[in-house]
C-alpha cells in the first residue's frame, strides 16, 4: 500500500476512510471565522494571554456491506475550552467541548436526502477535496449553548429589571394622561 498525504483542507474521504488513515491537529480558535464571532473577549491583553485552542483526532474507516459497495466513514474527536459571556451576569466563562460524531459518506446530495430519515448517523457528501477543518468548525458551533450561564456566576447578579434611581425618575416624571385631563378642563392639579 502506497504511503498517501491527506490534508485536512483537501481531503479525498474514500481514499481516507480506504487506508483507515488518521490526522490530529491543534489550532487556535481565532482561525474558526464563524466561531470567533461568538467568542468573549473583553480585554485584548487579557484574550492575547489566553489562546484557546482546538484539538482535534480524525480516522477514516471503510465499512464492506452485503451487495453494494463499501461505506466510507470519518470518526470525529474535538476538544476545546470556548470563552464565551455568561449571559446572566455577564462575565467570561470557558465552555468545555469534548465530543466524538461518526459521519458516513454518500455519493451525492440527492442519496443523502432519501436515507437521512432513516439513518442513525449522520450523512455527508463524499468529495476528493472535503474541507474537514470547516467541519471542524460546524461541530462546535453546534455544540456552543443557545445560552451560555456559569452554573454558579462569580459575582452577584442584580434579578430584578429596576433600579432606586429608575424609580424616582419615573414618579418624577408627569403622567402623560394627566397632563391631557388637564389641557381639557384647564385645571392643573398638584
Amino acid at each position: 500500500m502506497s504511503s498517501i498525504t491527506f490534508r485536512p483542507d483537501r481531503l479525498d474521504v474514500r481514499a481516507f476512510a480506504q487506508n483507515a488513515a488518521q490526522l490530529e491537529g491543534e489550532f487556535p480558535l481565532s482561525k474558526l471565522e464563524r466561531l470567533s464571532q461568538d467568542l468573549y473577549q473583553q480585554e485584548a491583553s487579557l484574550a492575547s494571554k489566553t489562546v484557546s485552542n482546538v484539538s482535534w483526532q480524525a480516522s477514516g474507516e471503510s465499512v464492506a456491506v452485503t451487495g453494494g459497495a463499501a461505506q466510507s466513514w470519518l470518526h470525529l474527536s474535538l476538544q476545546a475550552q470556548i470563552p464565551l459571556q455568561c449571559q446572566r451576569c455577564l462575565q467570561g466563562m470557558q465552555h468545555s467541548i469534548d465530543a466524538e460524531h461518526s459521519f458516513r459518506f454518500v455519493k451525492d446530495e440527492a442519496e443523502a436526502n432519501a436515507q437521512d430519515d432513516d439513518a442513525e448517523e449522520d450523512l455527508l457528501v463524499a468529495s476528493k477535496q472535503f474541507n474537514l477543518l470547516e467541519l471542524i468548525e460546524d461541530e462546535l458551533l453546534m455544540a456552543l449553548p443557545y445560552v451560555p450561564t456559569h452554573d454558579v456566576c462569580p459575582v452577584p447578579v442584580k434579578l430584578h429589571s429596576s433600579s432606586e434611581e429608575y424609580d424616582a425618575a419615573l414618579n418624577e416624571k408627569p403622567k402623560a394622561f394627566a397632563a391631557l385631563g388637564e389641557l381639557k378642563t384647564g385645571v392643573k392639579k398638584n
